[in-house]
């Protein structure tokens, strides 16, 4: 690519599925090409750079394209890698965002605010049994995959005095986990958790990932904390495990299908937070992406290797 070639950044109007397409264009008003809203229809050439949250044919032709989102199943990557246009997506931006929500929830879980919101809905003074709400303190949490958003969980948990083990493929160590496990060692490293967080990315080999022998593993009084993609939970065998007393509970951030279907058991769950996918929604998320992307636009023009690129 050469870096004198960049000439107009085009935000392609579906990013208005995360942020407001608007003030997202806006923040991009001191960079060094002009930025424009754009929907379908329009052509491109190698001198225009795209950011886009849904995959279009016609981006092949531009000479960059950018995912506003980290899961980027969506594009064919081996057609970008074909046509030589880097495709670049947007993780690594989530570490606080998403490490907040995953923490909320299992504090939420533990000390029963959601349950207690429940009830102040229906104008209802509840007391819940003695034995049932815990401090996450000293709890064990296994948290899967390990990258920003992963990290970004174990830290705040280890803030909290929880007990931090994590399962990847590599031993790095990792600020605030204690023990690393091999992605051949799950049944074990999940075995004595309390909280179990799902963070990987949606892959063949996570897909399903977590089904009936997984939840048989965990601890009747654990949680499933899904933040991550909704495949990778088994959510027929997740239901039947609630519904079971396999495990105590869950929060779920994604799912197998999105929206969440109304006839969906998962819905009338008390001991389930349901949320709707929007773990990394926060009023600055639309300066967090642009961010990412002016940093790779000045990296293309210097001919750096571009940041996230997955393509």
């Amino acid at each position: 690519m050469s870096a004198a070639d960049l000439e107009q950044l085009y935000v392609h109007e579906s990013v208005e599925n995360v942020i407001p397409k608007e003030a997202f264009v806006e923040a991009f008003s001191d960079l060094s090409i002009p930025a424009e809203l754009v929907g379908d229809g329009r052509e491109y050439t190698e001198t225009d750079a795209v950011v886009t949250y849904v995959p279009r044919p016609e981006f092949l032709d531009a000479g960059w394209v950018h995912c506003a989102r980290a899961g980027y199943d969506a594009f064919d990557t081996e057609a970008y890698a074909a046509a030589g246009i880097p495709l670049t997506n947007s993780s690594g931006i989530h570490g606080a965002t998403v490490g907040e929500v995953a923490i909320g929830c299992m504090l939420s879980l533990a000390r029963l605010l959601h349950v207690y919101r429940d009830h102040q809905n229906a104008t209802e003074w509840y007391t819940p049994k003695y034995e049932r709400p815990f401090t996450v303190e000293n709890e064990r949490l296994c948290v899967l995959g390990l990258g920003t958003i992963g990290e970004g969980i174990a830290t705040r948990a280890d803030g909290l005095g929880m007990e931090v083990v994590g399962v990847r493929r590599s031993n790095e160590p990792v600020p605030g986990v204690s023990e690393i496990y091999d992605p051949d060692e799950l049944h074990e490293a999940i075995s004595e958790a309390r909280f179990v967080a799902v963070t990987l990315p949606h892959t063949p080999e996570t897909d399903g990932l977590l089904s009936t022998a997984e939840f048989e593993a965990m601890r009747e009084d654990s949680y499933l904390v899904n933040v991550a993609r909704g495949p990778i939970v088994d959510e027929d065998a997740l239901i039947a495990a609630l519904e079971d007393g396999e495990i105590a509970g869950a929060a779920l951030d994604v799912f197998e299908t999105e929206p969440l279907p109304e006839e969906s058991p998962l819905w009338d769950m008390e001991e389930v937070i349901v949320m709707p996918h929007k773990g990394s929604a926060t009023n600055r998320y639309h300066l967090d992406i642009a961010e990412l992307v002016t940093g790779n636009v000045e990296r293309y023009q210097s001919g750096e290797e571009l940041r996230n690129r997955v393509a």
